[in-house]
């Protein structure tokens, strides 16, 4: 203990900077937090012991500020800086800022996050030190000529990856050649806009491809050691959604084959603190020790680490700082063990049936199920916090723990139900209907999984007649313990003899329905929806599941949240004026590329415009042939719901 920093700062946000103060007050190490404008109330903030502003909302003038987060690392006499994971956690200039600040970086050496910060360089690395690497071309030329004969005779479907950053940027598959020059320049654009850095490498796109990944874990004294695999083939937009470990279907000749690589990779940088070494699978006729090979190093703690830490019993972040401090690894290889499974979803402020879109909105109503032994509730946000475009929409991590799969994905589909969120949509339905799906269950899971199931698997469901019903009670002030408390409903006594009947509009598509409410005997309530069924009788404690917040009402039925809104005629018809002939911003966003203007003839499904949130791109398409009346400029900023292109109907001018 006496070896340990007595503070630290963490150059992070949200539930990771959470995560690592939680660990660092069990072992007596004070924190320092930075935050932005947009964080100044932050959980983080409000957790650690200290906290420095270090600037506005965007993260180029606050997390990615070396220079203001070693200032504030010493205007709190911290000793030691954690970056978490994202912003400047694999950036190694950053670390040769730390260190010659006379300061500790809670991680590996600036010359091995270079050694694997670049990933055509770190395949070239490893093909070197023996580590089976995909097929593919890692080279320096970047003419597009070029790239496009090297994928032809690395030969149909190829990958084009980023060779900075992660995170599924700057990825694009592309299943011919004449898709590729346009597949390219979106790879480049995004690749630019998240990493600073346009060069990519090609790869063979393995068609039943897995994920699994294997964490490892160095010291400053030479020892390396491996604490198992985690498999996250279940992606979206090349993006982990739901991780595992251990990996379904491993065997131990595999697990060896897989892990000794992962050994061997970390030894050939002489790598310290906590990493991963990622490799892609065929997984088409089971694991065998000669189909993986190396995809990347992530030089850094991993989102998805709580599940390793679940079937190790190993809290990373205290190996982390033990390391850091000079000491060895707490255990060595043998001493390392599996217990059980574990799963992590990953809770997302994210639109899943609109392609995954990221979505923002203030968290008015947040729930969590208690967390114990077998479940781990990691978040960085309360009820009332706000879901911002400058960071990742992220809310929480759901990671459960049982004596085998089963009882680990039984656990997380009831903690996904147990899971209520008003204010933002999220994708909590998703989650459950993934963790459900009969190929997920059985662990036949690739990472095209959730692209072949995508229909089924985002489908919006309506709210059911007790859903309805349910809300009417809340809206009509039925109390859980019966009762009401507007002056209207009191009338619901006398219900007997003449039902109380209001116009109310439920529901996203503003239905307009006559309810009729009558209060029946025993704290009972029957609601006529006015859509010709029979009443809806419920009891008024059946109003627990309703949340109310402005303007809405939210009912719950296990994962789902349906939402519901009394909304003003007057301003009704004025967005649906707008709207008409036109397209609006799907989210808050940059206008990246504009490819129309006024008076251009487009057909249905030809790309209009760019849109980039979160650092991703979305391309907006025409929706049917039409001549532009009007469209957004170029560079410029957009809200939600922002009208974007305006037209006239093909054939008018």
């Amino acid at each position: 203990m006496s070896k340990l920093f007595s503070k630290i700062l963490i150059a992070n946000r949200g539930e990771i900077a959470c995560r690592v103060i939680r660990t660092a007050r069990r072992l007596g190490i004070r924190t320092v937090a930075v935050y932005s404008d947009a964080d100044a109330r932050a959980l983080h903030v409000e957790m650690a012991d200290e906290a420095v502003h270090i600037g506005p909302s965007p993260v180029g003038e606050s997390y990615l500020r070396g220079d203001k987060i070693i200032e504030a690392a010493k205007q709190t006499s911290a000793e030691a800086i954690h970056p978490g994971y994202g912003f400047l956690s694999e950036n190694p200039d950053f670390v040769d800022q730390v260190m010659a600040a006379g300061l500790i970086f809670i991680g590996p050496s600036a010359d091995s996050i270079r050694a694997m910060g670049l990933k055509d360089a770190a395949k070239r690395l490893m093909e070197k030190a023996g580590v089976p690497v995909v097929p593919g071309y890692h080279g320096e030329a970047q003419e597009i000529v070029v790239l496009a004969s090297k994928a032809r005779e690395i030969g149909y479907p190829v990958l084009i990856k980023a060779r900075a950053g992660g995170g599924g940027k700057g990825m694009r598959r592309v299943d011919d050649p004449d898709a590729f020059p346009e597949a390219l320049a979106a790879a480049r654009r995004e690749a630019k806009a998240a990493f600073g850095d346009d060069r990519v490498l090609v790869e063979k796109y393995i068609l039943s491809p897995r994920h699994i990944e294997v964490q490892v874990f160095g010291d400053n004294h030479g020892h390396v050691v491996h604490l198992f695999e985690r498999d996250c083939s279940a992606q979206r937009r090349h993006q982990k959604v739901i991780e595992e470990a251990p990996a379904p279907g491993m065997t131990p000749e595999m697990r060896k084959a897989m892990t000794d690589a992962a050994v061997k990779a970390a030894q050939a940088i002489s790598y310290s603190g906590a990493g991963t070494i990622e490799f892609i699978v065929d997984g088409a006729n089971g694991l065998h020790p000669d189909r993986f090979w190396f995809m990347e190093m992530n030089t850094r703690l991993q989102v998805e680490h709580p599940v390793t830490e679940m079937v190790t019993g190993i809290d990373l972040v205290e190996w982390q700082l033990r390391v850091a401090a000079g000491e060895t690894l707490p255990k060595t290889q043998d001493q390392i063990t599996l217990n059980g499974h574990a799963f992590e979803a990953r809770v997302y402020a994210e639109d899943a049936a609109k392609g995954f879109l990221p979505a923002t909105g203030t968290l008015h109503h947040l729930a969590f199920p208690a967390a114990g032994q077998e479940l781990r509730v990691e978040t960085g946000v309360r009820a009332g916090d706000a879901i911002s475009p400058f960071y990742d929409p992220m809310i929480a991590k759901l990671v459960t723990h049982g004596s085998n799969r089963t009882a680990a994905l039984d656990a997380l589909v009831k903690a996904v139900d147990d899971t209520q969120i008003a204010g933002s949509v999220t994708n909590t339905v998703f989650l459950r209907e993934l963790a459900r799906d009969p190929d997920f269950a059985a662990g036949r899971v690739d990472t095209g999984l959730i692209e072949r199931k995508a229909e089924t698997l985002t489908a919006l469901l309506a709210p059911s007649e007790t859903a309805k019903a349910k809300a009417v009670l809340a809206a009509a002030g039925i109390s859980p313990a019966g009762g009401s408390t507007d002056p209207w409903k009191a009338l619901g006594g006398y219900a007997h003899f003449n039902a109380v009947q209001r116009q109310v509009r439920l529901g996203s598509d503003d239905l307009s329905v006559e309810v009729a409410v009558t209060a029946l005997e025993g704290d009972r309530w029957a609601v006529v929806l006015g859509d010709g069924n029979g009443p809806v009788t419920l009891p008024a404690k059946a109003v627990e599941d309703v949340v109310r917040w402005p303007g809405h009402l939210t009912v719950f039925e296990g994962a789902m949240g349906f939402n519901f809104a009394s909304l003003d005629p007057l301003e009704q018809a004025s967005e649906s004026g707008a709207a008409s002939g036109g397209l609006r911003a799907p989210m808050p966003g940059l206008v990246k590329l504009v490819r129309a203007k006024a008076g251009d003839h487009v057909s249905k499904g030809q790309p209009l415009l760019v849109l980039e949130a979160m650092k991703m791109e979305h391309t907006i398409n025409a929706p049917a042939d039409a001549i532009v009346a009007s469209i957004v400029e170029q560079g410029e900023q957009v809200e939600d719901r922002t009208v974007l292109v305006t037209f006239e109907e093909a054939g008018t001018a």
